[in-house]
């Protein structure tokens, strides 16, 4: 049994794994196979930093937008659609940002600041 607890964003996170002997045989491969973890360079986090504030005042600006929209909006800033994506579930999770129904699509509306 594994056990995980931190948060995203706001929300607490408690989470328990179950793993037989054959899950942990498994993962004890795949650890060794994987490359050991270099330092990461200081130019990733500012690069991390400036991307959330953009997305922060992408959404601040237009007060509110579906989340096709928003989401077709971050992968621009970002480059990238997984990066697009992971800015999407960090304002989703924000204390700044109100997501509701909105048929469709959730609407993402800026409430913070």
């Amino acid at each position: 049994m594994l056990r995980i607890r931190g948060t995203v964003g706001d929300l607490p996170v408690d989470l328990t794994l179950e793993l037989d002997d054959g899950d942990w045989a498994k993962l004890g491969a795949q650890l060794q196979a994987a490359p050991a973890p270099s330092t990461p360079a200081a130019a990733p986090v500012r690069q991390d930093d400036d991307l959330w504030q953009n997305a922060q005042a992408l959404l601040r600006n237009a007060g509110q937008l579906s989340g096709l929209e928003l989401l077709d909006q971050l992968e621009g800033v970002a480059g990238d659609a997984a990066t697009g994506k992971r800015l999407l579930v960090r304002l989703r999770h924000s204390a700044k940002v109100k997501v509701s129904s909105g048929g469709d699509t959730p609407l993402y509306s800026w409430v913070g600041d």
